[in-house]
């Protein structure tokens, strides 16, 4: 396989779905992992009917050990790790005392520490692939902390760091990693889910949109480096007020959305 490669985690459904369909159509060798080993064999037949080339496996993200063997296996098709997407994610909304400390505890560890421990077996992968990438997803709720989506947005936010973090870390190595910031996308992810904030903003993105949103971001290295894409019209106004709007502005408007 002389093609690009690309590794997806949470791959079996939804944006990680998307992002796999879309890759492997544009003639990557796509790597798909989740826990969902149904949900991996329907994607592999997809792929594999479409003329596209696809390697499925079982990876339980907050396991270090099974990131290494599987990127390992991964690499080991094609020699090269052109993009590692950091897709697998969990929600859980409410009121945050409501929560359980185990529930909070798994927010991070999944979406924090499976980024970490993803991006850090992936890192000799990616430094011996000439122009390799890391994309990360992160989320408009983490622009300003979100009410009832508060230990998630937390994990978004520390998503946010460790990314601008590593794209100048790692620069030498020519490996760029970027973020992309979609806000609520119609997937399992959302289903059951009603704060304040998901009924006054909507669920306007697609799976699709936001895979689309992927493609673009990698396509595009200029030479003004640019970390962070917004997907969607409102996440993209939301980003523009944070930045150029003072604080107390931000605050009362995230106040009128979440109904706080």
């Amino acid at each position: 396989m002389n093609g690009p490669a690309v590794f997806i985690s949470g791959a079996a459904a939804g944006i990680g779905r998307a992002s796999a369909l879309l890759f492997a159509a544009n003639g990557y060798h796509v790597g798909a992992y989740d826990i969902d080993e149904i949900g991996l064999t329907r994607l592999a037949a997809d792929i594999t009917g479409a003329g596209g080339s696809v390697r499925t496996g079982l990876l339980d993200v907050t396991n270090a050990t099974q990131w290494a063997e599987r990127l390992a296996e991964f690499h080991a098709d094609t020699g090269r790790l052109d993009i590692l997407i950091n897709n697998a994610g969990i929600l859980r909304a409410g009121p945050f005392e409501s929560i359980e400390p185990a529930t909070h505890q798994a927010l991070v560890d999944v979406n924090l520490g499976g980024v970490i421990y993803g991006t850090h077996a992936a890192f000799a992968f990616l430094r011996d692939t000439p122009g390799a990438q890391v994309v990360n997803l992160c989320s408009a709720s983490a622009i300003y902390g979100q009410p009832e989506l508060a230990t998630y947005g937390a994990t978004k936010s520390a998503v946010k760091g460790l990314t601008e973090a590593l794209d100048l870390e790692w620069e030498r190595y020519d490996i760029r990693v970027i973020a992309v910031w979609p806000l609520f996308v119609a997937t399992a992810m959302v289903d059951g889910v009603e704060t304040a904030s998901t009924k006054s903003l909507g669920v306007r993105l697609t799976a699709e949109d936001v895979a689309t949103g992927i493609w673009n971001a990698t396509r595009k290295r200029g030479w003004l480096p640019k970390v962070h894409y917004e997907i969607g019209a409102q996440a993209k106004a939301l980003a523009t007020a944070a930045k150029y709007a003072p604080n107390w502005a931000v605050r009362t408007a995230n106040k009128f959305f979440s109904g706080s």
